[in-house]
């Protein structure tokens, strides 16, 4: 059906093999017969968790991300280990990153967050029903949490303090 679109492998390398990402250089035969090259990056997926207490706040986070030097708001969120299923990474992270648990859990839709450049997907859950414990961050993690209402994030969208 989308044949037309396509591009064959026609042969590859791991040009980059990190502790957490992989990048991959393959070379790509286009629809119209010509050889490129395409390199991209491999990730194993991850969880995007939208966490709603009863009164309708949103837990959120600030955390420092290096890339782009700056302390951004966002979603508790987390790679997803080898062989792990989505939803126990959602809850896992859930846990590890705020000390929230959930009783109440759904999910959202899949995001392919960087199609261009990488294989990376982020499964989104919508998570309810929240208990609060205590945090219990991976070695090297430094995170703030807080929560808004639906306006306030939407305010800090147009602030640009969430992008």
């Amino acid at each position: 059906m989308d044949d037309h679109l396509k591009e064959i492998k026609v042969d590859g390398e791991l040009a980059y093999d990190g502790n957490f990402l992989k990048v991959s250089r393959d070379r790509v035969k286009l629809p119209d017969g010509k050889i490129t090259q395409r390199e991209f990056i491999r990730h194993p997926g991850a969880v995007v968790i939208l966490a709603l207490f009863d009164d309708g706040r949103v837990l959120l986070e600030r955390q420092f991300r290096y890339p782009n030097d700056q302390v951004f708001i966002e979603f508790p969120a987390g790679k997803i280990d080898p062989g792990e299923e989505s939803l126990a990474c959602a809850k896992r992270e859930l846990e590890e990153e705020t000390g929230y648990t959930a009783t109440d859990w759904h999910y959202v839709c899949t995001i392919h967050n960087a199609i261009a450049y990488s294989d990376e997907h982020l499964d989104l859950f919508l998570a309810r029903g929240l208990t609060e414990g205590d945090a219990k961050l991976d070695d090297g993690e430094f995170l703030e949490t807080f929560t808004a209402t639906i306006p306030e994030m939407l305010e800090m969208v147009k602030r640009g303090e969430i992008t």
